[in-house]
């Protein structure tokens, strides 16, 4: 997030899309409601279904699956031919604003109803409330990133927050919740194939070269690697040999399953490292038992990239071990000693190497969190990112053309699928549903449907419905609620005996290599 999550409460107007908030993220979303209900800011939800948070709503744009670039250029269009934008901002801390204008110029908001559904009208109110806020925050989350386009549309919404002068301000900002508790801190320690921690990319020979030397090593590799979704394909082709997971479960979070799984049973070795047996770590030829939450100690970093303590209050069972420990007693095995006396020790390795990190030390963290970047041991931290300048100097736009989905629906495969979460159960269920209580709420996967979709095809609430795609086919529940808008069905991907992502589609945002969880064609029949 560039706004910490108090800020929500101090924007005029907030625009949430792609973001179940209050199931995805409730305790955030109560500062939604109170910006709304006690502090008069204006609400504007775009969702293709009639989510909770709509009831608060001063605007819902409902568009179709994967026409997000569409509707925000639309929006852009309305904001430049108005002359509503932020001339002063744009001109002192901007580049590219005509390249933009030549863009969303033929996106009028007649031309962007035909793709989207949206009516002009509403679009247009939408565009008008947006840029005449003193501070306006949007809120976005996987359902603006699970597309082929997931890319394009968070720079959409980086284009719209810039034309209007909300990056850099309280009560502003692009803010992204993240889906788990410390998947931003994962990211800041380079959990990804491209860079070190705090974003260092491998392929600079600086930060390569201080890394190596940090180690104790003569060279590092200098080429990114393979993401998630890349290994799985390496993996099917018999390239990739062998693989060690953490904490993750793709036997149910992956796309198109059944390919999913046929990958994992063609490696040579696998290696799952979890707190429960999952289905994936039952396929696994090692499995080592790690702790939780609540058995460890450490750091987190949040969705407002606040770094904050874990204190360990339960001894683990058995032969469970921290996380960092595994990793440094394997790494010694294999010949290359990590002598960690603590995490403290970690946590002083990441300052030392990570210029956003540097200040971070422990000591500092015993009441409260920081905000990267913090910059030494006197920095407050910096909970509004952006206030005098854009990191990279100038904020680029980026001048960016709708295109469609990988898959829409047609005669074979009439419907649009999308999936996500429901309140009570958690990921793919490997900790909520060992509570009998959560399993009660929310016992099994159901096809959420709209009434007049349920008539079509002659549904009663609770029968069983059998759902295909071009990659699968599971039986479900069926469940008529008017979240649902007719055309569209959905799914809670959670559960495992019936498995949303046995019918995803794997097709990949070519820069993120992210899937597109949350649009395909499916068919139904009653089971």
């Amino acid at each position: 997030m560039t706004n910490p999550i108090k800020d929500i409460e101090k924007a005029r107007v907030i625009l949430i899309t792609g973001s179940n908030t209050t199931e995805n993220h409730p305790v955030l979303s109560s500062y939604v409601k109170r910006a709304v209900t006690r502090y008069g800011a204006k609400l504007i939800v775009a969702d293709p279904r009639k989510i909770r948070i709509v009831r608060f709503a001063d605007i819902w744009l409902r568009q179709n699956l994967g026409t997000d670039v569409a509707w925000i250029n639309g929006m852009m269009h309305v904001i430049i031919r108005e002359g509503l934008y932020d001339e002063e901002y744009v001109n002192t801390r901007t580049v590219g604003l005509e390249d933009l204008k030549k863009t969303v110029e033929k996106y009028t908001p007649e031309y962007v109803e035909k793709i989207t559904g949206i009516p002009a009208d509403q679009l247009t109110e939408a565009a008008r409330m947006y840029a005449g806020a003193e501070a306006a925050s949007i809120l976005y989350a996987m359902g603006i990133t699970q597309h082929i386009s997931g890319t394009d549309n968070v720079k959409s919404l980086a284009n719209l927050a810039m034309l209007c002068g909300n990056v850099g301000v309280e009560g502003g900002g692009v803010n992204p919740l993240r889906g788990q508790n410390n998947v931003q801190g994962a990211c800041d320690m380079g959990g990804l194939p491209n860079v070190y921690t705090g974003y260092q990319k491998v392929d600079d020979l600086a930060a390569n070269t201080r890394m190596a030397k940090a180690w104790g090593v003569k060279d590092l590799p200098g080429k990114p690697g393979l993401t998630a979704t890349e290994m799985i394909q390496k993996a099917h082709e018999g390239e990739l040999k062998a693989l060690y997971i953490i904490g993750e479960n793709p036997m149910v979070s992956d796309p198109d399953l059944n390919h999913a799984e046929k990958s994992l049973r063609n490696l040579e070795f696998l290696v799952v490292q979890d707190i429960f047996l999952t289905e994936t770590a039952r396929e696994a030829d090692v499995v080592l038992p790690s702790v939780s939450y609540a058995e460890k100690d450490g750091t987190f970093t949040n969705t407002e990239r606040k770094v904050q303590r874990v204190r360990k209050a339960l001894d683990p069972p058995g032969e469970a071990r921290q996380d960092w420990r595994i990793i440094a007693e394997i790494s010694t095995r294999m010949g290359y000693a990590m002598e960690y006396e603590s995490p403290e020790a970690v946590m002083e390795e990441i300052a030392e190497l990570t210029p956003s990190y540097c200040g971070i030390h422990y000591d500092r963290l015993e009441t409260d969190g920081i905000h990267w970047p913090c910059t030494g041991s006197d920095h407050p931290g910096t909970p509004c990112l952006h206030m005098d300048r854009f990191t990279c100097g100038l904020g680029v736009f980026h001048a960016i053309e709708y295109r469609e989905p990988d898959e829409l629906p047609d005669g074979e495969y009439p419907l649009f699928l999308t999936t996500g979460r429901v309140m009570y159960q958690y990921h793919t269920g490997t900790m909520t549903m060992k509570s009998d209580g959560l399993n009660e709420l929310a016992p099994r996967c159901f096809l959420e449907i709209s009434p007049q979709d349920a008539s079509r095809y002659r549904l009663e609430d609770g029968d069983r419905v059998k759902v295909a795609s071009r990659r699968g086919e599971i039986e479900v529940r069926a469940k008529i609620s008017e979240k649902a808008v007719e055309g569209t069905v959905f799914l809670p991907f959670h559960y495992a005996a019936a498995a949303a992502n046995r019918l995803t589609n794997a097709a990949l945002d070519p820069t993120a290599k992210i899937p597109e969880y949350k649009v395909c064609a499916v068919r139904i029949e009653k089971g």
